[in-house]
């Protein structure tokens, strides 16, 4: 039985199939004859390439989603809060600043600009401050992309959200 200089060798050689192996280099007969000096150091450089292309956007979506998720979180609160101070003030000039002042300090709440907001009020009946009139109130923000290094007067919007609240005026107040 032949002899083989390397351990891959004698282990085939076991399994009978060394004659094939034994003649040539290991290198050789694994099909690497001259590749191992072009690809030393490339997997690392590859996966760090690799991951960052693939890592920025995954990261970029992740925050931008969160972005839209706050914003909707924040026009539900505002929304609610400035139907609720609505039907509690006594007139309707008084109710409406009362109402855009809510929504304000509730967008401010959670990081976002209550200039990027709009508000609209309907009443059913017509008569906003009568007993038992539905107030609903509809808060619409425009989410911004986060980190895009442009000024105020050019900004890309991630999403517009709107959340609506209906609060009744009550009987007695």
């Amino acid at each position: 039985m032949p002899q083989c200089s390397h351990r891959l060798g004698a282990r085939l050689l076991k399994r009978r199939m060394v004659h094939v192996l034994c003649l040539r280099p290991l290198s050789a007969a694994l099909g690497r004859e001259g590749r191992e000096e072009h690809e030393r150091g490339s997997a690392v450089v590859e996966f760090t390439f690799l991951g960052l292309l693939l890592m920025v956007p995954l990261v970029y979506f992740v925050i931008t989603v969160g972005q839209i998720q706050g914003g909707s979180f924040a026009v539900v609160g505002a929304a609610d809060q400035a139907a609720k101070v609505y039907v509690a003030q006594p007139d309707e000039p008084t109710a409406q600043a009362a109402a855009e002042q809510a929504v304000s300090i509730a967008l401010a709440d959670f990081g976002h600009q209550p200039d990027k907001a709009s508000i609209s009020t309907t009443c059913d009946p017509a008569d906003c401050q009568a007993p038992g009139t539905a107030v609903t109130i509809t808060v619409s923000l425009s989410v911004p992309l986060p980190f895009v290094p442009f000024n105020n007067d050019f900004r890309l919007a991630a999403s517009e959200v709107e959340a609506s609240a209906t609060q009744l005026v009550g009987r007695f107040r």
